[in-house]
This record gives structure tokens, C-alpha cells and sequence, in this order.
């Protein structure tokens, strides 16, 4: 059954990068927005004559806190109807409809094998409500690797946020790399997140659940990668962007 539509306000913007801003909305009409870590939501921007083509998801990027505000994180696409306008024309106060929480994007309630956590750009977004979740009521795991792919380093979201939750969360491993950071850089991992996961698994191929999401081609060579290293569809999950 779906959810009904809701007003949310929006009580807060920032800019993250330079193409990409958080938005923090409140909805009102509950006095909690309850959601599991890695659901979405929907909103309907004024875009459009036909619903569908009004219709814009975005995973949220909050942990559940007992309250009726979420984050949300969106990153500007060129040419994008939904994107131009929540930068142009949503402001502090402004109102939007939005529908949620859906999506089965979610953690198993037992987590008995290594997690892999694999995104680009606003990918990160279900991750990070993941761990902050993980953390916040210390729920029992094996091994998380959250292995994060962008351009270069003034572009990777909740850098310092994810990184300072290694210090909190046991067994977790926050593992950036950057396909166009300068040569200069030697502080910072480069290339792309394949050669990452497919370098701790040549050293033990243990049982795992891996979790894709962020843009279509990375997730199409991932799922190509993981399977021919010999797991099976059931072990992949995937929420696709673009």
C-alpha cells in the first residue's frame, strides 16, 4: 500500500559542492517520519502536465531519529527538469509534495556476512543513513566497506563525516577513490571503486552482500565483476540513478 502524499517544508539548504546541496524537509503532518535506513522518497514538482513525468525519487539520506525531518542530498544535472528546479526555484519555506517512505533498498535485520557498500556521487546518500543507523543502536555486523567513487576530492560527499565514523563503528572501512584527482595528491586513492573490492576478495573470498548504487554504467560493470568472481544475483542489490 502507498503511502499518501504530504506537504513538506523545507526548513534548510546548504551547499556541499559545487553541484550538489542538501535539503532538510519537515513534514508537518506526522510527529515522526518513520522509514528503514536505504528507503526513498518521491516528490512532485510543478514540471510537468502529466504526474508521471513530474514524479522525482531521491534515497534519503538521514538516519531515522524519532523526528519528521529528513535529508535529502541531490546533485544539479545538467538539463534535468527536477534538479533545475529544486536549485532555482526552492528556497528556505518553500513547500514541496512528497510521498514515502518506499523502496526495499534495505539492510537483511541479521547482518551475517560482509557488507560492501559501493556508490558514486549522491549514491552515497542510503549508505550514509545505513551506518549513522548502525552506529546509533551499535547493531551487530561483520565487515562494512564503504567504497565511494567521484571525480576528485572537493566533490566526495560527508568526507570527514564518513571517515570520523571508522573511529566509531568496529569493522568498518571507509575506502574513497578518485578517477581525476591531480598526480600531485599521493595522500588519496585514485581510480575507480572495482579495483578496490575486487582487491580485498583476491585475498578472501568470504561471503558478502553487496549493495550498488549511483550511476548506471558502475553499477552494470559491477554486477558484470562481482558475478564473474563467483557470487550469485541474490548476493547484489541495487538502486540505480540516471
Amino acid at each position: 500500500m502507498l503511502e499518501p502524499w504530504r506537504k513538506g517544508v523545507v526548513i534548510k539548504i546548504t551547499e556541499e559542492t559545487t553541484a550538489t546541496r542538501r535539503y532538510w524537509i519537515q513534514i508537518p503532518e506526522v510527529e515522526s517520519f518513520d522509514f528503514i535506513p536505504g528507503q526513498f522518497v518521491t516528490l512532485d514538482l510543478p514540471i510537468h502536465e502529466k504526474k508521471n513525468k513530474r514524479w522525482r525519487s531521491y534515497s534519503i539520506a538521514s538516519a531515522p531519529d524519532k523526528t519528521n525531518i529528513i535529508e535529502l542530498v541531490i546533485v544539479l544535472l545538467e538539463g534535468g527538469a527536477g534538479t533545475t528546479y529544486l536549485f532555482n526555484e526552492v528556497k528556505e519555506g518553500s513547500e514541496l509534495l512528497l510521498r514515502g517512505p518506499q523502496g526495499v533498498f534495505v539492510l537483511p535485520q541479521i547482518i551475517d556476512r560482509d557488507v560492501f557498500f559501493i556508490c558514486t556521487g549522491t549514491g552515497v546518500a542510503p549508505f550514509r543513513s545505513m551506518l549513522h543507523h548502525i552506529n546509533r543502536y551499535k547493531i551487530s555486523h561483520k565487515n562494512i566497506y564503504l567504497l565511494f567513487g567521484t571525480r576528485v576530492i572537493k566533490d566526495c560527499l560527508y568526507y570527514n563525516e564518513l571517515k570520523e565514523l571508522e573511529k566509531e563503528i568496529e569493522h568498518y572501512f571507509y575506502l574513497p577513490t578518485f578517477s581525476r584527482e591531480p598526480e600531485e595528491n599521493i595522500n588519496v586513492r585514485k581510480g575507480y571503486v572495482h579495483a578496490i573490492y575486487e582487491e580485498i576478495l583476491a585475498k578472501e573470498r568470504a561471503p558478502a552482500y553487496f549493495y550498488l548504487c549511483g550511476w548506471k554504467n558502475m553499477i552494470d560493470e559491477a554486477k558484470k565483476r562481482i558475478l564473474d568472481l563467483g557470487y550469485d544475483k541474490k548476493d547484489i542489490h541495487l538502486e540505480l540513478y540516471g
